[in-house]
């Protein structure tokens, strides 16, 4: 006697169970990396990861001969 196989639930088309979708607070595009998702935004957009502007520095020049 053979024994038979476990039956296959049918596909029914219905969204994945689980995680829920989510999108970047800046961007819009969908979150797929787990610390992404907890803090909300996308890698390029996560305000802690960008580094800041850098500070203006102007340096004393001698004017060009001739100009």
């Amino acid at each position: 006697m053979t024994s038979r196989p476990a039956r296959q639930a049918p596909l029914l088309g219905l969204p994945e169970q689980g995680r829920r979708r989510m999108w970047c607070r800046r961007c819009r595009r969908e979150l797929t990396d787990p610390a992404s998702r907890l803090r909300g935004w996308g890698p390029e957009c996560d305000p802690d990861n960008r580094t800041p502007p850098a500070r203006e520095h102007h340096v004393d020049q001698d004017p060009l001969p001739g100009i």
